[in-house]
């Protein structure tokens, strides 16, 4: 007889692996499996090398075919679908086995014979050769038979009940017998041994196939008999109701779950076993087998348990109709987060029963040994009971939510529970609950039960032994269950509040010092905090990212939702990879080295290297999100009220989604503490000592180098607080840009204004004044509703036009006197800078060191903002380190700003003429009233008034100048080259018809029309009677004209006054006539200008105004008159017009409406498809729509100079001011470049050239392209040179206009554009939030 050890071994090989493969035993004929899907080939001859020789008992031969390893295979699951095995099968070549009948069971009975596995079996210490067990025999009839039930029956090869069926028939015709004689019916299973009644080769002779068999056992398998109906051949049932294909031959057509009956109870071992022997035994062997009786009926009891659990739950589950879980995928995932692998377990527990019963069979009534036994299943146990048991609590909270969430799994589950009432147990069942903890109370007991057999077992029994170390290998398995149970736990639940001293037993800790003791400690924490943190990260997406993504109303807009996640969570993604990979590194480690932990510096140094990127961009952007967060909450109500609920989720702990978002930056100071607590308990020679100040070093260096990214993103943050929060007076807004990436604050703090009024009681103004790279902005900060506002003060500064004028001056005392003229200037600050005496440049005046210890005592700040509503200002600081302070963070943004706008300014002077054009040191009043004494002087020209950029016949880029004494022509880019062409007095304007080669000069109010032939001649050869110009208006009364297009017609337009009315001519010009041949001029007058009725230019329309009116511009379809009621839009077809802007006088627009009244229009352009911005002189701008309505909620654009003229090259608007060019954003009125100069004035605004040209329109409610601006210089200005503003005061002398055209640069960044944003997942974005919808327009009346 073999050894114990060597017998299970055997058992496990002979049971568990055939040729390798794995087994999962069947279900006893009373506890069939449902219906599986297998791919199992036909069983195929076995040649004498296919024999394997188990390692048990020496004799016995396992004949495995392929069929048979497939049947190792085998696993208990649900869901079977014929087609695969069918498709399978249909492919196999015809085998000898395809032409025989199982239905005929001599058939079977001949096949059997020769393939059923037989070898030496033991029962009541008898050894039988050739035998074989009933499971041997189930299995081999199974294999044969499998194709027939896929082919035929449309069942699936893991249903063994009919082979159980047949076996049966073959063992009543004494087929084969079992060795005892016994009564009972063969099961599937290996409790009983069998053999064939007429096996020859036990005599020592050999016969093979059928030779040897004598009479064969007779009879017809009904259900194996295939359709009586001849035509039925395909895969799929015919029309007869019994045809096998239906899958019905030998299974109930609806049949309710398979009911497993609990194990009997068994009769004492003592009644089972003859007096005589009980007599031989000592009281404690009789004790021990007792107690071996007992697990193996424990065991059979757990493993019918296990068989409810998928009988009486799992397949109701699956087979429920209508579904009370759906869909079909989401009930498989329910299915393995809350069974697991329980039937894993099972297989593991049958493996032991079936070893346990073949010891108790091979061993007759006196087991003696069981150790060995449970010592090998422990090794199989490990790979899954800690799997399961570590599970148990996630399964255990997912069974209970669904059966709180979902009533018609709660009541399923009731009735199936019903079904579980074990024998005269009278209404008591037992929920699925108590099923899925049975594997947890079991491996409890198994300590227990070898405790007690070791206990009676006699000393010097080899079985103690083995009992000793199965006892220890099964506590080992429970420790691992345990620890699997807490690192399944992720930090949640009781088992994430477990401590290293709850894990670990009283007899380890006590064996090691204390100070490995609370080093092992603080390494558990570490793992254990890290477990925490990544269950957070998961909780991020689960709690916060998918619930936003899939709500329905949306909580965020989904236009922004995704710039919201990524500016809110960022790369957490990224972090949650990292510390997931991590976790599964600690965990490892833990599973082999608990519960003394050599080290865990190795993957931490690791991961420190790997995530070190992801937390460099991280850690920078918390600030953006805390505000985004914040922002959202104060203006979006749904998302507020989300946050509220994801707080009060179970696993939130009560904690917002700022401290979710927040959880990487703490824990990265939490790594430092931990690693350096693991330090300071290393003993002195361990590799730690070593390793860990490099991943303290890699983390410190983290945390210092994302400083300066967090400071930033904090600066970033305060820009975007002060852009919601700004608040300006009533009809007053600046657009300051303050959400464009590259702004920034220089510098914020307290400042203080001399009251208004004259006395003193009424109270200095304290104001926060805020210094952006671009604006100075005094405010007034005032809280409401936990949210501080800041009320603009005075108009926010930009900073090309501040100067700071003075910061040296004395201390003033706050309560001098009652009159602000006693303390040197008031509020405004106006006298100050003229009163200041005594000051040293770049120190303190003589008096401010007496008077800065003074409480009472403020320091001034002179400064000077050059626009418009500036003018000379004071601010006090409250202290001489404050006031250089601001002196120094103003001198540096005034520096920054400088550099910045010169880098990315958005036009550059190019000279078209620096010397050419020169006034005399005193000038008239204008051009209409020079003094005389520009006659006498040749080298004075007057004021430069006009000028046109053409192009010539034969490609010549020139330029003309109109001037108080002519016009100059000259090439664009060569100064040098301008010569006076026309000696014309007074000349206010110029144009030019490049079409039909003319030249247009509004000269003393005359307008003459010149070919250009005769100004720059192509060739000399030109016709005198050519060149001859015409007048085209009668008396000098002509005060402007205008040139455009209308319905392809090329049209001249020009403006005469009488009284108030404004009377027009339109021109069109002939083209046939300004082409022929004049006749030779009868006089020496005519010759240089034809005078009456022009030839060249027809009239096309007449029609006057009852306004004055000041310009005229071409629109697509109409014209724009601008007049003093403001834009008279007018059809020259119909002659009909409106007037805009239509702002009602009353209301909250009378105040815009008086304004528009009192003010000069000056220009009109086009911002968007469906809006215009009308500009008006000196103050502001207006975008209205189509129908001439103010378009926006802040439609006024206030200038910051005082506008003379204005000028467009898009997607710019260009004022100019006597001082400065201010450079405006077309479609957001946004300032962007300031030019300054003296004397500044428009020469050219473009318009004029290039008159079929299609203007350039942006898309509705979009931005211009900057990429497609027009590259060619669409603007000329002029102002006096520096020399001759700088020196015109002093000496009187000329002084030299400079004339420029403002070329387009391409910038560095666009400082004119928001950066916008992008819809990707998980992309970069822009931090910045998005742009406000813009106004939807309505239809035109008029373009």
């Amino acid at each position: 007889m073999s050894s114990p050890t060597s017998e299970y071994s055997h058992k496990s090989n002979r049971n568990v692996s055939v040729n390798g493969a794995q087994l999962s035993y069947a279900a006893p004929s009373s506890q069939l499996p449902a219906p599986q899907i297998y791919s199992i080939p036909p069983p195929e001859p076995l040649s004498p090398s296919d024999q394997v020789y188990g390692a048990g008992p020496s004799d016995i031969i396992r004949r495995p075919s392929d069929m048979l390893r497939d049947i190792a295979n085998y696993s208990h699951s649900e869901g079977y679908e014929h087609g695969e095995d069918l498709e399978y099968w249909e492919e196999d070549e015809e085998t000898e086995d395809s032409f025989v009948n199982f239905a005929l069971l001599s058939n079977l009975a001949v096949q059997l014979k020769d393939k059923v596995p037989r070898g030496t079996h033991v029962k009541g210490s008898i050894p039988y050769p050739r035998a074989f067990t009933g499971k041997d025999i189930v299995s081999t009839i199974q294999a044969l038979i499998q194709r027939e039930l896929v082919l035929h029956h449309n069942t699936s090869t893991s249903d063994r009940r009919i082979a159980v069926q047949v076996a049966r028939s073959l063992q009543s015709q004494l087929f084969f017998y079992e060795v005892e004689w016994g009564g009972q019916s063969l099961t599937d299973g290996v409790e009983d041994v069998y053999m064939f009644l007429d096996d020859t080769e036990l005599d020592g002779s050999s016969s093979s196939g059928a030779g040897g068999i004598g009479e064969l056992p007779t009879g017809v398998v009904t259900r194996l008999t295939q359709c009586y109906v001849a035509t039925c051949v395909d895969a799929t049932p015919c029309y007869a109701y019994s045809c096998p294909r239906r899958g019905q031959s030998f299974l109930e057509p609806a049949a309710p779950p398979t009911e497993v009956k609990p194990v009997s109870s068994v009769p004492d071992w003592q009644t089972t076993v003859p007096q005589e022997i009980l007599d031989s035994l000592s009281d404690s062997e009789i004790s021990r087998q007792t107690i071996i009786h007992k697990i193996i009926h424990k065991e059979a009891q757990y493993i019918s348990d296990l068989d409810i659990v998928e009988s009486d739950f799992m397949r109701p589950l699956r087979r429920a109709d209508p579904p009370v879980i759906e869909p079909v995928s989401k009930l498989e995932d329910f299915i393995d987060e809350v069974f697991g692998n329980i039937l894993d377990l099972r297989e593991c527990n049958k493996r032991l029963l079936e070893v346990m019963n073949v010891r108790q069979r091979e061993q007759a009534y006196i087991v003696q040994g069981i150790g060995d036994v449970f010592l090998t299943a422990a090794t199989e146990f490990r790979n899954a009971y800690p799997i399961y048991v570590g599970h148990y609590p996630l399964a255990e909270k997912r069974l209970k939510e669904e059966e709180e969430s979902n009533p018609e799994f709660r009541r399923l589950m009731e009735q199936c529970a019903k079904h579980t009432t074990p024998e005269g147990g009278e209404n008591l069942y037992y929920n699925l609950k108590h099923y899925l903890s049975r594997p947890l109370e079991h491996l409890k007991k198994y300590p227990v039960f070898l405790e007690a057999i070791h206990t009676e077992t006699e000393k010097g029994n080899p079985d103690g032994d083995y009992l000793q170390e199965a006892i220890d290998a099964i506590k080992r398995l429970q420790t691992a269950a345990q620890l699997r149970t807490f690192q399944l736990s992720m930090g949640r639940g009781p088992p994430g509040k477990w401590e290293w001293h709850d894990m670990v037993s009283t007899e380890v800790r006590t064996s090691m010092s204390k100070d490995e003791a609370k080093r092992q400690s603080i390494i558990f924490e570490l793992i254990k905090g890290e477990m925490a943190y990544v269950k957070d990260l998961e909780n991020i997406d689960s709690m916060y990212v998918q619930e936003l993504r899939n709500a329905s109303p949306p909580i965020v807009s989904p236009d922004r939702l995704e710039s919201f996640i990524w500016d809110v969570y960022h790369n957490f993604r990224e972090l949650f990879s990292h510390h997931r990979n991590l976790v599964e590194k600690f965990h490892e480690i833990q599973r082999e080295e608990h519960p003394v932990i050599k080290s865990v510096t190795a993957p931490m140094f690791d991961a420190a290297l790997q995530f070190r990127e992801a937390y460099m961009e991280y850690i920078p952007n918390y600030p953006i999100a805390a505000y985004r967060i914040d922002h959202e909450m104060a203006t979006n109500q749904a998302f507020k009220a989300f946050v509220d609920k994801c707080t009060r989720h179970p696993d939130a702990h009560r904690l917002d989604m700022k401290n979710f978002i927040n959880r990487p930056i703490p824990r990265l100071l939490r790594y430092e503490l931990l690693l350096k607590g693991v330090l300071d308990e290393t003993p002195p020679n361990h590799e730690d000592r070593k390793d860990i100040p490099q991943v303290l070093d890699v983390i410190k260096s983290l945390g210092k180098d994302s400083e300066p990214g967090v400071v930033s993103a904090k600066q970033k943050v305060e820009l975007w607080k002060y852009s919601s929060y700004l608040v300006f007076k009533h009809g007053e807004t600046v657009d300051m840009d303050l959400l464009n990436e590259n702004r920034s604050l220089i510098h914020s703090g307290r400042l203080l204004r001399q009251p208004e009024s004259g006395l003193e009681w009424n109270g200095w103004s304290e104001l926060f004044v805020l210094l952006f790279d671009n604006y100075l902005v005094l405010t007034k900060p005032k809280e409401r509703e936990g949210i501080t506002y800041y009320y603009v003060n005075r108009r926010p500064t930009p900073l090309d036009l501040l100067t700071l004028v003075n910061f040296n001056d004395p201390p003033a005392q706050r309560g001098a006197g009652l009159l602000r003229g006693l303390r040197g200037g008031g509020g405004g600050g106006e006298r100050h800078a003229a009163e200041s005496p005594n000051v040293t440049p770049g120190g303190a005046s003589p008096g401010e060191s007496s008077s800065s210890s003074d409480s009472r005592a403020v320091f001034p700040c002179t400064l000077h903002h050059n626009g418009r509503l500036g003018g000379p200002f004071i601010l006090y600081a409250e202290s001489a380190q404050a006031r250089t302070e601001w002196k120094a963070k103003m001198e540096e943004a005034l520096v920054l700003r400088k550099v910045v706008q010169e880098s990315n300014k958005v036009f550059e002077i190019e000279t078209l003429s620096a010397d050419t054009f020169v006034i005399p040191a005193v000038v008239g009043s204008g051009a209409s009233s020079p003094p005389a004494a520009w006659n006498q002087d040749a080298t004075c020209t007057g004021k430069v008034t006009c000028s046109v950029p053409f192009m010539t016949g034969d490609g010549r880029g020139l330029v003309a100048i109109g001037c108080a004494e002519g016009v100059w022509i000259g090439f664009r880019h060569d100064p040098k080259s301008m010569r006076r062409v026309l000696h014309l007095k007074l000349v206010t304007q110029c144009a030019m018809l490049e079409e039909f080669g003319l030249f247009l000069v509004l000269a003393d109010k005359s307008l003459f029309a010149y070919h250009i032939e005769a100004l720059v001649p192509s060739t000399p050869s030109i016709s005198h009677a050519a060149q001859v110009p015409q007048k085209l208006s009668g008396a000098k009364d002509v005060h402007f004209f205008s040139i455009g297009t209308l319905n392809n017609r090329t049209l001249v337009v020009y403006m005469k006054k009488k009284g108030l009315e404004s009377i027009f001519r339109v021109l069109e010009p002939v083209g046939e006539k300004i082409n022929e041949k004049a006749k030779a001029p009868g006089g020496f007058g005519s010759r240089f200008l034809k005078s009456g009725k022009s030839e060249w230019f027809r009239i096309y329309r007449d029609f006057f105004l009852p306004s004055e009116s000041f310009d005229l511009i071409f629109l697509k379809a109409n014209i724009a008159i601008l007049c003093a009621k403001g834009f008279e839009i007018m059809n020259l077809n119909e002659f009909k017009s409106v007037t805009i802007p239509r702002i009602p006088d009353e209301g909250k627009f009378a105040a815009l409406s008086k304004r528009c009244d009192s003010c000069r229009p000056i220009g009109m352009f086009r911002s968007a498809e469906d809006e215009f911005l009308l500009c008006y002189d000196a103050e502001f701008g207006l975008y209205v729509d189509k129908h001439g309505d103010p378009s926006r909620a802040n439609s006024v654009v206030e200038w910051e100079g005082t506008a003379e003229r204005v000028a467009k090259h898009l997607p710019y608007v260009l004022l100019f001011d006597s001082r400065f060019i201010e450079v405006r954003r077309l479609e957001t009125g946004r300032l962007v470049q300031i030019i300054p100069g003296t004397d500044v004035r428009c020469i050219w605004d473009g318009r004029g050239v290039n008159l079929h040209a299609p203007q350039p329109v942006p898309p509705s409610g979009g931005m211009f392209n900057d990429e497609e601006m027009v590259q060619d210089a669409q603007v000329h200005a002029v102002m006096s040179s520096a020399e001759g503003a700088n020196g015109a005061s002093r000496v009187q002398r000329p002084s030299a206009q400079h004339v420029f055209e403002l070329l387009p640069t391409v910038p560095l960044f666009n400082p004119g554009a928001l950066a916008g944003q992008t819809n990707q997942g998980y992309g970069r974005q822009s931090y910045s939030p998005p742009r406000s919808p813009t106004t939807t327009m309505r239809g035109s009346l008029w373009s």
